[in-house]
């Protein structure tokens, strides 16, 4: 059976992180389900790419993904920490020991921000870390603490996204051969330190 993500997307969420992950899970078989986490299904990003997505958060009161996938982007992440139905459905995975993966500013404004880390190891992009308490900052580009991992930014989407489909898949033949597509001698070196 396939694994299934959800990737939450408000307005002004960064693209590049969401369509990188995205596109690295589903080429691994991981079904990634795009959800409009505001009242309508069209969603316009960071740069202004108008997105459709597949559902509504609030069509998902129940619904239980592997993973909760969640991009960055100063405006999408502050418009997702102020709702408080994205905190809910962030929990509720979270105490499922579902997977929770924020990139780029959403570990320090949605997680941090409405104190979902209790306290684990994460990473976020530059300085948000110092606004919040919840959780340890760790200068690295990707992060696990148990169910939780995160990416610094978007300069690291595709370790972060690799290493997400790694964790769902428990695959790594499958995750080199899709790298090696992409940038393989990179993806290889760094694995192999």
């Amino acid at each position: 059976m396939s694994k299934k993500a959800a990737l939450l997307l408000a307005p002004g969420f960064e693209e590049a992180e969401a369509f990188i992950t995205l596109d690295i899970l589903s080429r691994l078989g991981i079904v990634v389900t795009t959800i409009a986490c505001h009242p309508h299904n069209q969603v316009i990003s960071y740069h202004g790419v108008v997105t459709l997505a597949d559902a509504l958060l609030e069509e998902l009161p129940s619904t239980l993904f592997d993973a909760v996938i969640i991009p960055g982007g100063p405006e999408g992440t502050v418009n997702l920490a102020a709702n408080p139905a994205v905190s809910a459905f962030i929990q509720r995975h979270d105490e499922a020991d579902k997977i929770i993966a924020p990139i780029c500013s959403a570990a320090a404004r949605v997680l941090a921000g409405n104190q979902l880390l209790k306290g684990r190891r994460y990473t976020c992009s530059g300085e948000l870390w110092m606004h919040h308490s919840d959780g340890e900052y760790v200068m690295e580009d990707v992060v696990e603490d148990g169910n939780l991992l995160s990416g610094r930014g978007l300069g690291v989407a595709f370790d972060f996204a690799f290493q997400l489909a790694l964790r769902l898949t428990g695959k790594p033949g499958a995750a080199d051969f899709q790298a090696e597509h992409i940038y393989y001698d990179r993806w290889r070196s760094d694995r192999l330190r």
